[in-house]
């Protein structure tokens, strides 16, 4: 039983002082991750706060934009996010296919770095 913890304790040093760097992108892919799903989270809230009227496009456009600025995870986790929300809400919803399309659009636009303001309607608070 010593010498099993002498082991994990020893390996824990080891790992703990090398340099690994698979093991510190996976980290920050993970942090990036977390957050841009947060930054989707926050995106959503003020959406619904807001209720303003044509300003869904904008707020697609803004939390995918927010999470893919953190980095790779923050752009797969925008991306997972929209996907699942659209493949959802294409069936349930009743919106149909154009309505789709033109979300993931907004979507696509914002992950890539276009300026979510191309989709801000007059009006919109600057608060948002």
């Amino acid at each position: 039983m010593r010498l099993c913890v002498c082991l994990v304790l020893l390996s824990l040093i080891l790992c703990a002082s090398a340099d690994v760097p698979f093991l510190t992108r996976s980290a920050q892919f993970v942090r990036d991750a977390v957050g841009g799903a947060r930054d989707m989270l926050r995106a959503y809230q003020d959406m619904r706060e807001a209720n303003y009227k044509g300003a869904d496009k904008y707020f697609h456009a803004r939390g995918n934009y927010d999470a893919a600025r953190r980095g790779p995870g923050g752009a797969w986790a925008a991306k997972v996010i929209s996907d699942a929300r659209e493949t959802w809400q294409s069936g349930m919803s009743g919106r149909g296919a154009e309505d789709t399309r033109a979300d993931q659009e907004a979507n696509a636009w914002g992950r890539n770095g276009g300026d979510p303001n191309r989709y801000r309607p007059p009006g919109l608070p600057k608060k948002y």
